[in-house]
């Protein structure tokens, strides 16, 4: 399993790891409507999932806004920000901020997609900043898992990786 700190404590995580070549688990989290949403719903296209701890913190508002700038110049690309924030601070968050290129979701309600990925932390119930990019045929392409939480992830490798998978 990968080593996380938050801030500089570690961290158990719970579920399991994935890695590059990898089938994607399938998930299921909800949509700020509250509908469910699932991998599935977005199959034939490159996803960028952003996994982050909470919406409201600085960090995460920063990789959030980074990722929905570079959504709208990748073709065939849904950038998904799963986080453990209700789906109503999520919609209120996007509608401040004025986010259009990127879909917010919650994984607050049974933490299947954190499990699913491995990257639920334990102590907090909240998800390991991490990124995952996953192929129209539902492989993953790039994984990275943030080890301290409070830190950045690799933007430009990322978006790279997204717009290399096909």
């Amino acid at each position: 399993m990968a080593n996380v700190t938050f801030k500089g404590n570690p961290m158990t995580l719970v579920g399991t790891e994935v890695k590059v070549g990898d089938q994607a688990p399938d998930f299921t989290v909800l949509a700020n409507d509250l509908s469910q949403v699932t991998l599935a719903d977005t199959k034939g296209t490159v996803r960028l999932i952003s996994a982050v701890p909470s919406i409201d913190t600085g960090v995460c508002e920063a990789q959030t806004r980074r990722f929905n700038e570079e959504a709208s110049k990748i073709d065939n690309v849904n950038v998904l920000t799963i986080s453990a924030d209700l789906p109503f601070a999520q919609k209120r968050w996007c509608a401040a901020n004025g986010l259009e290129n990127v879909k917010t979701l919650s994984d607050h309600r049974d933490l299947s997609f954190a499990e699913a990925y491995g990257i639920h932390m334990k102590e907090l119930r909240l998800l390991a900043r991490s990124v995952f990019v996953v192929d129209s045929n539902d492989t993953i392409t790039y994984v990275e898992y943030v080890g301290e939480g409070t830190d950045h992830p690799n933007y430009e490798a990322a978006i790279e990786a997204a717009k290399a998978a096909k």
